[in-house]
């Protein structure tokens, strides 16, 4: 018998697996998927130890996680692109698609967005999954289940990137050398950008960063704003400054930081989230004439060219992967990623057989990277 073993979250820090229902197909659109991996996202986190993010509060209990893939194992009458055992990465969130800014392709900003482990709403730590067939999205045969539960924070580095407009040549400095960091930067390179500096507080994170995808890192000191732009730009030899500025920590002075980074008529796109007001160098951004850009999830195209870099290899996600743990640890996996032991650690469907495979004897610098995450989506 197939199980729907859900990781549930009661209040903050209070978790419990519950067996529920198998989801029923809700329009001939739908699909039923089996999940076979989840990563943690620094939301799941919060949502675990504060029972909150900003106004969404968790007021029921709620089935924690949103980075998943699985493997299809019913299709509605109206679905023709997939079909049972097809291997799906879950766009976890799926917008009314009448409104506005949904007509106008930015679905990601619909009002009426269902979006999984988002009070209401539950997530895809369980069993089975039932979602829109286009919002499943077909592996290639060279990109397996575990590198597709990695595609949604690869997906918030693509929008970040496309808000930025990275073109071939360009310098591009990020700030915070977390998961989504690191895929920042590498989406950039993909992109072209031939200058690529990660910007952190912690040298090893800085070292595995050069490892993965940066071309040159600056390790921020306990200076102003303005003197460690000036250091950063010295050391990366960025001349002017930046074409680009990608603000991935939702640290307040690395905030302040990249508008002084930045060159005149440059780019600065805020990913990271953080306290919800800071003092900002809105001077700088006058006189450069910044254009500044938000960014908040994906939308229209992102998870598709996710998957294409993987399959292309442009993005090894692999490298940010420590192992995989059985669904019955749960709990300890979400302990890992709070005490920053793992970038990221994938937890196996409750259906799906494998053995504890966690990987702590890696280079202090990857498990180092993990520290100080700031949820960007």
């Amino acid at each position: 018998m197939s199980s729907n073993l859900s990781f549930v979250l009661n209040k903050p820090n209070d978790v419990s697996f519950e067996e529920r229902p198998i989801p029923k197909l809700k329009s001939p659109h739908d699909v039923l998927v089996a999940i076979n991996y989840t990563g943690i996202c620094g939301s799941d986190v919060h949502y675990w130890v504060h029972g909150a993010i900003g106004h969404f509060v968790v007021k029921d209990p709620m089935v924690l996680g949103h980075e998943s893939a699985g493997t299809v194992v019913e299709v509605g009458s109206g679905v023709t692109d997939l079909k049972k055992g097809d291997r799906v990465a879950l766009e976890p969130g799926y917008p009314c698609r009448r409104c506005p800014d949904c007509l106008g392709g930015s679905y990601n900003l619909c009002h009426e967005m269902v979006f999984a482990a988002t009070p209401p709403y539950d997530g895809t730590l369980t069993g089975f999954w039932s979602a829109p067939h286009d919002f499943c999205y077909k592996l290639p045969d060279n990109v397996s289940l575990q590198e597709g539960a990695l595609i949604e924070p690869l997906a918030v580095a693509v929008h970040i990137v496309k808000q930025a407009r990275v073109q071939p040549g360009n310098s591009v400095v990020v700030m915070g050398a977390g998961p989504v960091g690191l895929l920042c930067a590498a989406v950039a390179a993909s992109f072209g950008a031939t200058k690529i500096v990660q910007v952190d507080i912690v040298q090893s994170k800085l070292d595995f960063a050069k490892s993965f995808a940066a071309t040159h890192t600056y390790l921020s000191q306990r200076v102003s704003a303005e003197e460690n732009a000036k250091n950063l730009i010295a050391s990366a030899n960025l001349g002017k400054g930046a074409d680009v500025v990608i603000d991935a920590s939702g640290a307040e002075p690395s905030i302040q930081t990249s508008l002084h980074v930045v060159r005149m008529g440059g780019t600065y796109v805020q990913g990271g989230m953080g306290k919800s007001d800071i003092n900002f160098p809105i001077m700088a951004l006058c006189l450069k004439e910044v254009t500044a850009r938000g960014s908040f999830r994906y939308g229209s195209g992102d998870y598709k060219l996710a998957i294409e870099l993987v399959a292309a290899g442009k993005v090894d996600v692999k490298k940010l992967v420590n192992g995989v743990v059985a669904f019955k640890d749960a709990e300890s996996a979400f302990k890992k990623v709070k005490e920053g032991e793992v970038i990221k650690i994938l937890i196996a469907g409750p259906n799906e057989k494998v053995e504890t495979e966690l990987d702590t004897s890696v280079d202090p610098a990857k498990l180092e990277a993990a520290k100080g995450n700031t949820g960007c989506c």
